[in-house]
C-alpha cells in the first residue's frame, strides 16, 4: 500500500545498462515535479564517483540543451498529470539527441507516458505516503543506476530505508494535525512567508514557497538555503517576521540549527518541521538518513498546507491563471 515497486525500478535500470554505457543522469521537470526530482540528483551528486547528475527546469533544458546529452544519458522526467507541455517537449528533445527517457507520472496514456521509453506510474491521492512516490521513484532510480554502473557501499542501507520510510511518513502526517492547526492559526494573515532548508530538502523549501504558498494560497513567499541565510536573508529577521524551517536529521542539521538559533534570538515567528521530532531516525538507517528527509518534510507539510487552506477558506485547488489562460 505504501511502498514502491522496487523490482520494476531494478528491471528498468538493468535493461537500460545492458544496452548502453550510462555516464549522465539528467532530471527534468517543472514546479513541484522538478522539486520532487531534486533529492535524487542530490543523492547522486554526493554518492557517485563517476556518474554525473544534473537537474533542470524543463523549458531551460529545451532551449539551452546541454552539449553532453546523447546516448550515454538517461533523462528522468516527471509530471503529475503527464501533460506539462515543457516536460513533454523535454522527452522529445532528449530522445532526438539519442538519450533514453524514463518518466514518472500518475497518468497512464498521458503525453508524458507516451513520449517516454519507460514509464513508472505512481500514486498520489491515496494517502500522504503516495504523494511522495514520485520523489521516491526518482531516488530509487538514482540508487539503482549508481549500484549497477559503479556500485555503492551503502546500497543495502538505502534499500532498508525505502522499505520503511513511506509507512513512517504516513504516520508522521497522521500525527502532525495539531501542530498544523496551530501553524495555520498563526500564519493565516501573514503578509509574506519565508521558507528555508538544506541538503536534500532544499527544493522542498522551494516548492513549499512557490507552489503551496504562492500558487495554491496566493501568499507572498520566498525561499533560500539555510546555508545562505547568513549571506543576505537574515537582514530581514525581526520580531514576528514569519519563517518556516524544514529542519533535517543527518549531516546538514548543524546548518539548519545555526539559522534557527538566529530566528529565536530575534523572536521571529518561526515554525520548525523537524524530521527528528517525527521519527525519521527510527525508520531509516543513520548512515543514509540525510537523503530521506525530503519524504518526511513533504508528507508532513502537506498537512500544514491543508490546515492553512482550510482556515483561510482558500482551497489548495483554487487558481487564478493556471489552467484558465493561454500563457
Amino acid at each position: 500500500m505504501y511502498n514502491l515497486d522496487m523490482e520494476k525500478v531494478k528491471s528498468i535500470v538493468t535493461e537500460i545498462v545492458s544496452k548502453r554505457r550510462i555516464e549522465n543522469v539528467a532530471y527534468v521537470g517543472c514546479g513541484a515535479s522538478k522539486s520532487d526530482l531534486y533529492p535524487a540528483k542530490y543523492f547522486l551528486a554526493n554518492a557517485a564517483k563517476r556518474l554525473r547528475a544534473a537537474h533542470y527546469t524543463a523549458n531551460e533544458f529545451n532551449t539551452d540543451t546541454p552539449d553532453w546529452l546523447g546516448e550515454s544519458t538517461v533523462v528522468i522526467s516527471a509530471s503529475l498529470g503527464g501533460t506539462t507541455p515543457e516536460t513533454v517537449k523535454a522527452n522529445q528533445v532528449a530522445k532526438a539527441a539519442g538519450a533514453v527517457v524514463v518518466s514518472l507520472t500518475r497518468s497512464q496514456g498521458s503525453p508524458l507516458d507516451e513520449s517516454a521509453d519507460y514509464t513508472i506510474l505512481h500514486g498520489f491521492s491515496e494517502n500522504y505516503a503516495c504523494k511522495q512516490h514520485k520523489m521516491g521513484y526518482a531516488m530509487a532510480l538514482a540508487l539503482e543506476f549508481l549500484q549497477q554502473t559503479e556500485g555503492y557501499d551503502k546500497y543495502d542501507k538505502m534499500i532498508e530505508g525505502f522499505s520503511r520510510v513511506f509507512e513512517a511518513s504516513e504516520k508522521a502526517a497522521a500525527n502532525c494535525r495539531g501542530q498544523a492547526k496551530a501553524f495555520a492559526e498563526k500564519y493565516k494573515d501573514a503578509p509574506v512567508v519565508y521558507v528555508m532548508s538544506s541538503g536534500a530538502s532544499t527544493q522542498v523549501a522551494y516548492s513549499t514557497s512557490i507552489c503551496l504558498m504562492m500558487e495554491m494560497q496566493w501568499m507572498n513567499s520566498g525561499s533560500f538555503h539555510t546555508g545562505e541565510f547568513f549571506h543576505g536573508p537574515f537582514e530581514i529577521v525581526d520580531k514576528d517576521v514569519p519563517f518556516i524551517l524544514l529542519m533535517n536529521d543527518g549531516k546538514t542539521r548543524p546548518v539548519d540549527a545555526r539559522a534557527l538559533a538566529f530566528l529565536h534570538r530575534f523572536h521571529a515567528l518561526a515554525t520548525v518541521v523537524d524530521t527528528k521530532d517525527y521519527g525519521l531516525g527510527s525508520a531509516v538507517p543513520a548512515e543514509v538518513i540525510t537523503y530521506f528527509n525530503p519524504i518526511f518534510h513533504s508528507a508532513v507539510f502537506r498537512v500544514f498546507a491543508e490546515e492553512l487552506a482550510d482556515i483561510r477558506q482558500h482551497p489548495l485547488s483554487l487558481r487564478r491563471y493556471m489552467w484558465k489562460l493561454e500563457y
